[in-house]
């Protein structure tokens, strides 16, 4: 029987325009339709602000998963850069406005800096012992984001004991408890273990997260795209063109339908067929698109945008382009998170809201256009235990908002007001996305950046892996010919490339198995 295509692959994110661009690349027909009437998803870069050339992702920020072997292979003309600091967290102690200084590779001034916060040196030591475990454990890790699956007990064996234990075994609260003493630097490990995860420390969700956030490239580095976010999805798109992939925009798909040897897709235009059907949206959307019923996951986040005249003054006295150049954590401290956790699940939000801040511009000034080298800088504010259902009543986002900007406010030695600048229609440079927004722009179930839980980089010893698609981790149950490829794969989630990357080498492993069969 003759197809209209080799695949099709259904969501033009970032991980459908990758798996798009090898399939096509290996020789396959490759059609990739996407409901927006662009590509791109949630790295695309826009002007924000009206009148204002700054080029903002709306709701993507940094790349810490995407490996440089699947660039390389990408041929991307993509510039990642360092920062220059890890983490500033602002702090008051004994009355007096102080703060912790964590460099991008730690040294005397961050010794130093956990003297001064903590009045020893038992927390640096505390510090360095515990990361020098998490980058041997982010070393051995790493490379099994690459590539089939490795079985759970392959890697603990290559892992130091220990470390296992507290890292994939062990509550990380419990762990974190156990390593530091001071709240605040419990505080600034964990928040590796909640982005976009509405989960108690003493949850594995957690662990999972924090174990994602500390493997990428096998160093867990975040680094900035120059250009911003949408220089990625750039890049991506010229590629596939390149590549010969027929692309489809604004034409949504209302369902998929396996018929042994082929799938049918099924759009507003009418139906297609292909041989395979990628599908880089949520698993959730997937189970509804073949017709079974489906629980949308509930994504946990607030995300603040906003573009500045100059960078606000702080309290600690800091210079602001050292405390803005890392992570910024704000009312991060370990108990904070716990209470703002228990909070949200009581149906409330923490006022202040724990979050965390970057600002992209002083690693990657080109994303300002004309206002680069006049002090304007971008901000990205990221806002913890911020679960969906609690954006459902209305001036929710907003009252999330000011409390999220009240963290940064109270160690602020300025108003924040007077560093913001002002768009084309008078109004302040800020916008927030709620997970309702990610849902209604991105067609993201319960506005989940992750697509849902993140499961372990590893398969069970007992889990099957008979197939490509289970052997890959982009299996979909109950399905051959249909496969994920988006954040929700088996090491998908984060800005990583991984779930496109994987969903084609299933599709080339099984055209191969097929060829050899004669299938």
């Amino acid at each position: 029987m003759r197809f209209d295509d080799d695949v099709v692959v259904v969501g033009g994110g970032h991980n459908g325009l990758i798996a798009s661009i090898l399939l096509a690349r290996a020789g396959l027909s490759v059609r990739l339709v996407e409901r927006a009437e662009h590509l791109g998803g949630a790295s695309v870069g826009k002007r924000v602000f009206p009148g204002l050339p700054a080029r903002l992702s709306k709701y993507s920020y940094l790349v810490s998963l995407l490996p440089d072997a699947l660039a390389a292979e990408l041929g991307l003309s993509l510039a990642l850069r360092s920062r220059a600091v890890s983490s500033y967290t602002p702090a008051v102690r004994d009355g007096r406005p102080t703060g912790l200084l964590v460099e991008r590779e730690p040294g005397a001034a961050t010794e130093a800096s956990f003297a001064e916060l903590t009045g020893s040196g038992e927390a640096w030591r505390a510090w360095t012992s515990f990361y020098d475990r998490v980058a041997a454990f982010g070393g051995t890790l790493g490379p099994a984001l690459l590539g089939p699956l490795r079985r759970r007990s392959e890697l603990r064996d290559r892992v130091d004991s220990s470390t296992w234990d507290d890292l994939v075994e062990r509550p990380l609260g419990e762990v974190l408890e156990r390593e530091f003493a001071d709240d605040l630097v419990r505080g600034v490990v964990a928040t590796d273990g909640l982005i976009g995860t509405n989960a108690s420390l003493h949850d594995s969700a957690a662990n999972r997260c924090f174990a994602y956030h500390v493997i990428g490239n096998g160093t867990g580095e975040w680094r900035v795209p120059v250009g911003g976010m949408g220089a990625l999805a750039d890049a991506l798109e010229l590629a596939a063109a390149e590549a010969g992939v027929e692309v489809s925009t604004a034409t949504p798909v209302l369902a998929l339908h396996e018929h042994g040897d082929h799938v049918e897709v099924v759009t507003e235009a009418g139906s297609t067929s292909a041989r395979w059907a990628l599908c880089a949206v949520a698993p959730s959307t997937v189970d509804r698109l073949l017709g079974r019923a489906a629980e949308s996951p509930e994504g946990s986040q607030l995300k603040v945008n906003m573009l500045l005249k100059r960078l606000p003054r702080l309290r600690s006295g800091i210079d602001p382009s050292v405390a803005f150049a890392g992570t910024l954590h704000l009312e991060e401290g370990y108990a904070d998170l716990e209470r703002a956790h228990r909070l949200a699940q009581e149906g409330t939000l923490a006022d202040p809201l724990p979050c965390e801040v970057y600002c992209h511009s002083l690693t990657d000034s080109s994303i300002l256009g004309d206002l680069a080298g006049r002090g304007y800088h971008t901000l990205t504010l990221f806002g913890l235990h911020a679960p969906a259902r609690l954006f459902t009543v209305d001036g929710a986002r907003e009252r999330a908002t000011e409390a999220a900007l009240a963290a940064l406010r109270r160690h602020l030695a300025e108003p924040l007001e007077d560093c913001l600048a002002v768009d084309a229609d008078g109004r302040p440079c800020l916008g927030a996305e709620s997970p309702l927004d990610l849902e209604r722009d991105l067609g993201m179930p319960g506005g989940h950046i992750f697509h849902g839980d993140l499961d372990w980089p590893w398969l069970d010893d007992d889990e099957p892996a008979e197939t490509p698609a289970q052997r890959w981790g982009v299996a979909v149950s109950g399905a051959s010919r249909v496969l994920l490829a988006g954040a929700g794969t088996r090491r998908g989630g984060g800005v990583s490339g991984l779930g496109g990357w994987h969903a084609a080498n299933a599709v080339l492993e099984a055209r191969q198995a097929e060829g050899a069969t004669g299938s």
